[in-house]
C-alpha cells in the first residue's frame, strides 16, 4: 500500500509543476502578442510618416506619369524645386512612362526655385528624348509657374485659365510715418552702409532703390530669355507681353504662350496615348511636416521681420 504522505507530496509537486508550466506558457504568449503589437504599430508608424517609398521596380504597363506643381513655389514650402524635381526624375526613370504631365496650378513664387525646375526639365528631356513632357494648366499658371512651364514641349490650358504675368517684384512695407506719429525712434546700427538695405523702419534710400531696381531688371531679363528659349517661334511678342500682364487661356494660345486647350485626362488619352495616369508627386510624411514647421518657426523667431523677398508673382 502506497504511503499517503508520499502520495500527497507527489500530487502537490505535479500541481506545482503544472502551475509553473502554465505561468511560463502564459508569459511566453504575452511576450509574443506584445512583440506582434509592437511590430504592427511600427509598420503603421513608418507608413504614416512616409518612410516607405516607391522602389526602383518599374510600374506595370504603359502609363502617363503626372507630377503636380501646385501653390506658391518656395524653398521649404509645400511646393519647392526638390519635391517637383524628385517626382520628375522618378517619372522619367520608370520604364512604363510614355509621357509626363506637369500639372500646374500656381501663381508663381521664388525665381530660384522656378529656375531649378526649368533647368532640370530641360536636362531630363535631353537625357530621355523619347519621353515628352507636357505642361497642363488648371486655374492659374503665372509668373514662376509659367517660368517652369516654358520648359515643356507643349503647354495645354483651359480656355478660362490665367496665364502669363512675366515679371518680377520685391514687396515690403514702410513704417516711418507711423513711427513718427507714435513717437518711436528707430535705432539701427550697421557695419557697412547698405547692411540695413530697404529697412522698413528707415526712410528709403535713393541709391538702394536704384540698386534693387537694377537687380529686378536683371532677373526679369533672365525670365524673358527663358520664355523666348522655351517657346521659340511660337511666341507672338507684343509690347506688353513681358510687362507682368496676364491673359485667359484662350488668349494665351493666340499669343503663343500656350499651344492648345486640354485637360490632363485629354493629354494622357489623346496626345500621349496612355490613358492610365500614375501620380509621381512625392507625398510629404508627418516627420517631414514636423521638421518643416519646426524649422519655419525657428527661422521666424530668429528673424521675425524678414523683408524684401524677390518673387515671380
Amino acid at each position: 500500500m502506497a504511503d499517503p504522505e508520499n502520495w500527497e507530496r507527489q500530487v502537490l509537486e505535479k500541481l506545482a509543476l503544472s502551475a509553473l508550466q502554465e505561468q511560463r506558457r502564459s508569459r511566453q504568449w504575452s511576450i509574443f502578442f506584445r512583440l506582434l503589437t509592437l511590430a504592427f504599430l511600427s509598420i503603421l508608424l513608418f507608413a504614416i510618416m512616409g518612410w516607405f517609398n516607391r522602389g526602383e521596380t518599374p510600374l506595370s504597363g504603359k502609363h502617363t506619369a503626372l507630377v503636380e506643381l501646385r501653390g506658391v513655389i518656395a524653398s521649404g514650402g509645400d511646393t519647392n524645386a526638390d519635391r517637383v524635381v524628385g517626382g520628375l526624375r522618378e517619372a522619367f526613370k520608370d520604364k512604363g512612362t510614355q509621357g509626363i504631365i506637369l500639372l500646374i496650378n500656381s501663381p508663381g513664387g521664388s525665381p530660384v526655385q522656378a529656375g531649378y525646375i526649368y533647368d532640370e526639365i530641360r536636362r531630363l528631356r535631353a537625357k530621355y528624348p523619347q519621353i515628352p513632357l507636357y505642361a497642363v494648366v488648371e486655374d492659374i499658371c503665372a509668373s514662376g509657374g509659367y517660368y517652369a512651364a516654358a520648359a515643356a514641349d507643349k503647354i495645354f490650358v483651359d480656355k478660362a485659365s490665367i496665364v502669363g504675368s512675366i515679371g518680377v517684384l520685391m514687396d515690403g512695407f514702410g513704417f516711418t510715418g507711423t513711427m513718427e506719429k507714435l513717437g518711436v525712434e528707430r535705432r539701427l546700427l550697421t557695419a557697412g552702409e547698405n547692411k540695413g538695405f530697404l529697412d522698413p523702419f528707415s526712410p528709403i534710400s535713393a541709391g538702394q532703390k536704384e540698386h534693387a531696381q537694377k537687380m529686378l531688371n536683371e532677373i526679369h531679363q533672365q525670365f524673358i530669355t527663358v520664355v523666348r528659349q522655351g517657346r521659340g517661334k511660337r511666341l507672338k511678342e507684343t509690347p506688353d507681353m513681358f510687362s507682368g500682364l496676364f491673359w485667359s487661356g484662350e488668349k494665351s494660345i493666340q499669343l503663343g504662350l500656350a499651344d492648345a486647350l486640354g485637360s490632363a485626362d485629354y493629354v494622357a488619352r489623346e496626345v500621349i496615348k496612355a490613358e492610365e495616369i500614375i501620380d509621381f508627386t512625392p507625398q510629404e510624411g508627418i516627420a517631414e511636416r514636423f521638421a518643416k514647421k519646426f524649422g519655419a518657426a525657428t527661422a521666424s523667431a530668429i528673424n521675425p521681420l524678414a523683408k524684401g523677398d524677390v518673387n515671380l508673382r
